[in-house]
């Protein structure tokens, strides 16, 4: 598979991420957002170990655990903490930062060398992506903030052990992502019930919802993220994320019929110029073969 194909195919997860929003506020049940996150994670987990039929073993079953927290279980409280605190538009703009943490956290774990095109490819991204999110009455709040800075280090912490660790050998992309995707369920599992309950009706919009959120959010959309953050250099994935935001804003502009600026479009503009100068700028490195993880530069010389 050539790069660009993969970059596409990589970008369908930020992308449909972006319909959370939507499908949250226009389908499913009012203040149930873990157990939004809960039936996003562990029915996809579930069905992807079925499909898979293989299940970690020896150091992967810590290793499948500890990654499914930081890009699931612990990533959606936060989220959702962040989205309590915070308007919309300044919690994604807190998430637009997530190139810096990546690179940062690729720097210290990863001994990857932070070159100064990226590191303008992953700040311009998260001004574009403040441009097109953030409005005039904007609000600040201290714990919604750092909740916000918690989640999106969790998942830039879980890229960088993903490509650090790689993938046992012999296992596919689907059982790996079901690995993640049940661990970081049953993490949401006691928290769901024990904070939230379950909702007393549910109509056909709200199932079709949860469907979608399971299926292509979750099953789809992380199979084809993992295996991306393998195969890809580090920067790449966290760039893409910044298209999250952006489809959110599209969807609430041709869909919800939300209002859009000059200064948003100018901030779509600013955030492609960075995701494609970025994928431009990362040099390539040689994903981790089934098995291998991505060792660091100073013990492998320079990639």
């Amino acid at each position: 598979m050539n790069r660009l194909t993969l970059l596409l195919l990589t970008a369908v997860a930020p992308m449909s991420w972006g319909t959370t929003y939507l499908v949250t506020t226009e389908l499913l049940p009012v203040g149930h957002p873990l157990l939004a996150g809960l039936l996003r994670s562990l029915p996809a987990g579930l069905l992807a170990l079925a499909i898979g039929r293989t299940l970690p073993t020896g150091w992967w079953w810590l290793k499948s655990l500890v990654l499914g927290v930081l890009n699931i279980g612990a990533f959606f409280p936060l989220l959702f903490l962040a989205a309590e605190r915070l308007p919309g538009g300044v919690a994604a703009a807190v998430a637009g930062a997530q190139p810096l943490i990546v690179l940062m956290l690729g720097s210290l774990v990863l001994r990857d060398r932070v070159r100064s095109a990226t590191a303008i490819a992953a700040v311009a991204g998260a001004v574009g992506v403040a441009l097109v999110v953030l409005g005039p009455a904007a609000r600040l709040d201290l714990l919604g903030i750092l909740a916000a800075l918690g989640g999106v280090t969790a998942t830039g912490l879980g890229i960088i052990l993903t490509k650090r660790w790689g993938r046992p050998a012999g296992v596919g992309a689907v059982s790996y992502a079901g690995w993640q995707l049940t661990a970081g369920g049953l993490f949401l599992l006691p928290l769901t019930l024990g904070l939230e309950g379950l909702p007393t009706h549910l109509d056909g919009g709200a199932i079709l919802g949860y469907v979608w959120l399971g299926t292509v959010g979750g099953l789809v959309a992380y199979t084809l993220w993992f295996r991306g953050i393998q195969q890809l250099p580090v920067i790449a994935p966290g760039l893409l994320a910044l298209l999250s935001p952006v489809v959110a804003t599209v969807l609430g502009v041709t869909i919800a019929g939300e209002s859009f600026t000059g200064v948003q479009a100018l901030g779509i503009v600013i955030v492609v110029t960075a995701l494609v100068g970025g994928q431009f700028a990362a040099r390539p490195r040689r994903p981790a073969r089934s098995g291998e993880p991505v060792r660091s530069p100073l013990a492998t010389a320079e990639r």
